[in-house]
C-alpha cells in the first residue's frame, strides 16, 4: 500500500514539492499540471497522451514532452505513482493514491478495467504463507479482450 494513499491534493502537493527540492529541481506550474491532471483525472494516461491532453488544456503553459516523462518518472521513482506497461507500446500511469486494486486488459482496444477481489487478495496471502514468503507488493494485470472486442471477433 502506497503511503500516498488516499491523501488530499494539498498533502500531495507539498510531497511533491519536496520530492522537487530533494532532487534539485525547481517547482513549476507546468510540473504542477502533470500531477494535478493525473488527481483530477480517474484515467490511465500514456506520456504522449497526458502530453497532448495537457496541451490542449493549458495552450497558455509552455509544456514539452520532456517535462512530461522528466516528471512522470520521478513520481514512479518516488512512488507517487504507478504504471502498467504495454511492452514496446510503452506506459500507462495513474496516480498511487487509490485504495489497492488490479487490472483487466484489452489486447485489442487497451481498455483498462479496474478491479479489486477479497478472494484473490486472500488466497495470495494462503500462497504466500504456505511458502514462507512475506509479499511486500503485487501487481496482477489480466489481459486479453473486452466485451466489445470479443464480439468483434
Amino acid at each position: 500500500m502506497s503511503t500516498f494513499e488516499n491523501l488530499e491534493y494539498s498533502s500531495l502537493l507539498t510531497s511533491f514539492k519536496e520530492l522537487l527540492k530533494n532532487n534539485s529541481l525547481k517547482f513549476t506550474k507546468q510540473r504542477e499540471v502533470v500531477l494535478k491532471t493525473l488527481y483530477e483525472k480517474n484515467d490511465h494516461f500514456t506520456p504522449e497522451d497526458l502530453y497532448i491532453f495537457l496541451k490542449s488544456t493549458y495552450p497558455e503553459l509552455n509544456i514539452g514532452i520532456a517535462t512530461v516523462y522528466r516528471t512522470l518518472n520521478l513520481l514512479e521513482e518516488s512512488h507517487m505513482v504507478t504504471s502498467i506497461s504495454f511492452g514496446v507500446a510503452g506506459k500507462k500511469f495513474e496516480l498511487a493514491n487509490k485504495p489497492h486494486h488490479d487490472h483487466m486488459i484489452c489486447k485489442s482496444c487497451g481498455l483498462i478495467i479496474e478491479f479489486q477481489n477479497d478472494k484473490i487478495e486472500q488466497l495470495q496471502l494462503e500462497i504466500a504463507q504456505a511458502n514462507r514468503f512475506i509479499i511486500t507488493s503485487h501487481l496482477m494485470q489480466l489481459r486479453g479482450l473486452c466485451e466489445e472486442c470479443a464480439k468483434e471477433k
